[in-house]
C-alpha cells in the first residue's frame, strides 16, 4: 500500500492498485522460487511492475527518488528526459531490492567500495576487517547482486 501511495497521487487509485497487485501475486505464485529471491523481493518486483504499468497507462512516468531508509518513487510528467529517468528509477529499485538480499558485511563492503569510492584498503581500515575479508565480501556480494538482477530481468514465465 505504501508503494501505491508513492506511485499514484490520487487516493482513489490506491485501493484499486493494491487489488491489482494482489491478483498479480496470486497469478504468479507458481513462479516463486526461494532459491532465486526471497518472498519479499518477489512480491516487491511484481508490485513494482504492476504499479509502473498502471502509472504509465495514466500517462505518467516513474522516477526514482532516494529517501530515508527505503527507496521511494515519485511521479513526473512525461517528457523525453523523464523516460530515461524512469528507466534509471526502475533499475535503482531493482538494485536496491537485490542489495537487501545480501549479508550485512557484503552490503557494507559494496557501500564503502562502490558507492563511497574507497579503496579496498581504506574500507578495511575503516571497518577494522582484514583486507581479504573486504575483498571476499565485495566479490561475493557483487556476484549475488548480478545473479538476483538477472533473475529479476528474465521475461515473465521464465524462471528456470
Amino acid at each position: 500500500m505504501l508503494l501505491a501511495r508513492r506511485l499514484l497521487p490520487a487516493a482513489a487509485d490506491h485501493d484499486d492498485a493494491v487489488q491489482e497487485v494482489f491478483v498479480e501475486i496470486w497469478r504468479n505464485a507458481p513462479r516463486f522460487d526461494p532459491a532465486i529471491a526471497s518472498g519479499r523481493a518477489f512480491v516487491a518486483m511484481l508490485a513494482r511492475r504492476r504499479l509502473i504499468d498502471r502509472a504509465r497507462r495514466e500517462g505518467r512516468r516513474v522516477v526514482g527518488v532516494r529517501g530515508s531508509d527505503e527507496p521511494s518513487l515519485g511521479l513526473r510528467a512525461a517528457s523525453p528526459s523523464s523516460e530515461t529517468a524512469a528507466t534509471i528509477g526502475e533499475e535503482a529499485l531493482a538494485a536496491t531490492i537485490a542489495l537487501d538480499e545480501l549479508s550485512t558485511d557484503q552490503q557494507l563492503a559494496i557501500r564503502l567500495c562502490v558507492v563511497d569510492g574507497l579503496s579496498h584498503q581504506q574500507a578495511a581500515d575503516r571497518t577494522g576487517q582484514p583486507l581479504g575479508t573486504i575483498k571476499t565480501n565485495l566479490r561475493r556480494g557483487l556476484i549475488r547482486v548480478r545473479e538476483l538482477l538477472g533473475a529479476m530481468a528474465r521475461p515473465e514465465g521464465v524462471l528456470s
